[in-house]
């Protein structure tokens, strides 16, 4: 069902780059994203039922580990969630403009071709899109540090602005309802909760798989007796 539902929303952007649920911003104003910083500096989540919880999983697809030595981020997914329910039909995809070739193995391995991110939008406003499908929500992502790190150069070197959303790590879950698991890839955490991940190494199929993770996690730690973000955290530091 997800899978297919998937498929439908590719076809219907992968030719003109457009997302759902987003739409263009002025490129000569980051009052949206200021905005959205005072908001975020503002939420306290912690405390927040982690049934009502809203969270946006994303992931990068980049050229390379290091965007201080010269790696860049060729694509952007994304799916929204509320607590453990995955919004399949708030989606967010784009590929990022890139005028440098890609290494044949990079190439292989995302399925992304240099035709078509020589037709993406610049990176200063996938960004900018990015933000507005985000607003002030949490952000989760697989092995985060990754993305954390891209995020924080793109948002400075674009926008000349601060990267501050909580990005919080699958990890971040399993370590509590998986103890003794130590499972790394993506791969892994599927085939232990039996995700089908659907197209390896796309950011959106990627998004959702680790997406669906999340859910199990969320369903396990309620089942638990956690109720918020906040006892998680206690019940770490208590483990630690």
């Amino acid at each position: 069902m997800v899978m297919n539902q998937m498929l439908q929303f590719l076809k219907q952007i992968y030719g003109n780059q457009v997302t759902s649920m987003s739409s263009e911003t002025d490129p000569n104003k980051i009052a949206y994203i200021r905005s959205l910083q005072r908001e975020l500096k503002k939420k306290d989540v912690l405390n927040l039922p982690i049934y009502e919880l809203p969270m946006v999983v994303f992931d990068l697809e980049t050229t390379g580990f290091s965007p201080y030595h010269g790696d860049r981020i060729l694509s952007i997914g994304a799916i929204r969630m509320v607590g453990p329910r995955v919004l399949t039909d708030q989606l967010f995809y784009k590929t990022v403009n890139h005028e440098w070739p890609l290494s044949k193995e990079i190439e292989a391995l995302t399925g992304i071709t240099a035709f078509e991110l020589k037709k993406a939008a610049p990176l200063v406003t996938v960004l900018r899109q990015f933000y507005q499908f985000v607003k002030s929500d949490t952000l989760v992502a697989h092995h985060s540090s990754h993305e954390k790190q891209f995020m924080k150069h793109a948002s400075w070197t674009e926008l000349k602005t601060s990267f501050q959303h909580r990005i919080l790590d699958t990890t971040f879950l399993t370590k509590v309802v998986a103890n003794g698991c130590n499972y790394v890839s993506l791969d892994d955490w599927c085939n232990h909760y039996g995700i089908d991940i659907g197209i390896r190494h796309h950011a959106l199929y990627d998004a959702v798989a680790t997406a669906r993770i999340w859910s199990a996690c969320i369903r396990q730690v309620e089942a638990m007796g956690f109720q918020s973000l906040k006892e998680v955290y206690a019940h770490i530091a208590r483990q630690s």
